[in-house]
């Protein structure tokens, strides 16, 4: 699927320069960076939902661990 990405000057200008630098265009500097922050914000997710499961089933045994 095919999408706008609009960014200021300095933003356009900072990913030309790091595309140039790694020999890459622009768009694939952007889908490199996009890419790396959906397995971020993906990781993060899983984790926040391991959590909330671990706590939730684990209640009893943290109370009494407050406790002491």
């Amino acid at each position: 699927m095919a999408m706008t990405l609009r960014l200021s000057d300095t933003e356009d200008k900072e990913l030309a320069e790091i595309a140039e630098s790694l020999g890459i265009s622009k768009n694939t500097a952007a889908k490199v960076a996009i890419q790396a922050y959906i397995a971020q914000q993906s990781q993060r997710l899983q984790v926040r939902r391991a959590l909330a499961m671990l706590t939730q089933r684990d209640a009893k045994l943290l109370d009494r661990l407050a406790d002491d």
